[in-house]
This record gives structure tokens, C-alpha cells and sequence, in this order.
């Protein structure tokens, strides 16, 4: 017989990483109010910039001025536990598995079809049967460029002004200023001066 925890303690366990039960009344029926913001975010008119502003600020954590969202956007918890900085872009299909936190600092940019995750199922099947998880907050710094299809898996952390490859699997914390891809992701190179001159290839900057 597992452990019975009330439903203020089991909140609590699932914000500091322990195993808990998604499934109390309580916990499903504030999730709830927030999949209902999400659904009215996502089926606003491309002018309805107010509105979804509006609704952002509602559905945030915190969030700072200047943030794009291309819906359709996904959440577990509607941005409930997303701490977002200021002049974020994420496109189409943005995935937050925010049933714990997740950090985003300012200026990052996000390619279509992103996953960042923070929860987890326990390897025992038996507590997976029962519907245990746990969460483990995730921390983006500020000017990073998370490529197309990137998923990120909890507990990571990228450093600031960092670049993740499209298409990578970022299992362990990468640096700042640096170039990382793959699956798993790994460092490429630093972000150095030919960065300075050219920005594609043999294509200089000239600005």
C-alpha cells in the first residue's frame, strides 16, 4: 500500500521533484481553468494581439513585455509554471510539459515543433501503473536559438546566447555561447569570431 498524501501535499511534491499523483480533484480541476485559457489562446485571429496578450498575463506564471506565441501552442498547465522573459518567440507548435517549472530568458527565439519537457515517469513499472511522476524544472537562458523539432528533457539547462541545432535531443546541460546538436546534444564549437563575419556560410554580414 503506497503512501496516501493530501492534496496540499501532494501540490507540494509535485513542485520539489518528489513522486506524486496528477490525478487529485483539486489539481485537476485548477488544471482545468487552465486548459481553458489555452483553448480560447489558441483560437484567436491573428489580429486579436490584445486579447492574446491579455490572456498570456493570465496564463503565465510570470511574463515579460514582447512575448510571440504562433498558435497553436501547447501545455500541460497553460504556462502555470513558465517563468518567460521578455521579447520571446516561439512558432507554431510549441510544447511546454510544464507540470513543473520551466525558465525561458529574454530575446530566446523558438523554432515549430519544440518540446520542453519537466515531468517524468518513474522506470518501476509498478508506480507507473499506479500514474506516479515527478517534475524537474528546466532553466533557458537569455538569446538562445532553439532550432526547429529541438526537444529538451527535464532538469536541463542551456546556457545564454547558445544555438541548439534543429532536430536535437538535449538530455544534459549545455554551456553558454556555444554551437550544440545532435541526439543527444553535444557541443559543436563555441560561438566565435568568424560568427562576427559571417552569418550563413560565405555570406558576410553587412550591416
Amino acid at each position: 500500500m503506497r503512501k496516501q498524501f493530501s492534496e496540499e501535499e501532494e501540490r507540494r511534491r509535485m513542485m520539489e521533484g518528489k513522486l506524486y499523483l496528477p490525478t487529485g480533484e483539486e489539481l485537476l480541476a485548477d488544471q482545468a481553468v487552465c486548459l481553458e485559457r489555452l483553448y480560447e489562446y489558441n483560437h484567436t485571429r491573428p489580429s486579436q494581439n490584445e486579447e492574446r496578450e491579455a490572456l498570456l498575463k493570465e496564463m503565465f506564471a510570470e511574463i515579460g513585455e514582447g512575448v510571440y506565441l504562433e498558435p497553436p501552442f501547447h501545455a500541460n498547465w497553460a504556462g502555470h509554471h513558465v517563468h518567460m522573459g521578455k521579447n520571446v518567440y516561439a512558432n507554431f507548435n510549441l510544447t511546454l510539459v510544464d507540470d513543473g517549472e520551466i525558465y525561458i530568458g529574454d530575446y530566446t527565439m523558438i523554432g515549430p515543433n519544440v518540446t520542453i519537457a519537466t515531468a517524468e515517469h518513474p522506470v518501476l513499472p509498478e508506480l507507473r501503473q499506479e500514474a506516479y511522476q515527478f517534475n524537474i524544472p528546466v532553466h533557458i537562458g537569455k538569446n538562445v536559438w532553439i532550432g526547429a523539432g529541438v526537444i529538451i528533457l527535464p532538469g536541463v539547462t542551456v546556457g545564454d546566447n547558445t544555438v541548439i541545432g534543429a532536430g536535437s535531443v538535449v538530455t544534459k546541460d549545455i554551456p553558454s555561447d556555444v554551437v550544440a546538436v545532435g541526439n543527444p546534444c553535444r557541443v559543436l564549437r563555441p560561438i566565435g569570431e568568424k560568427d562576427r563575419i559571417y552569418y550563413y556560410k560565405d555570406q558576410k554580414i553587412d550591416l
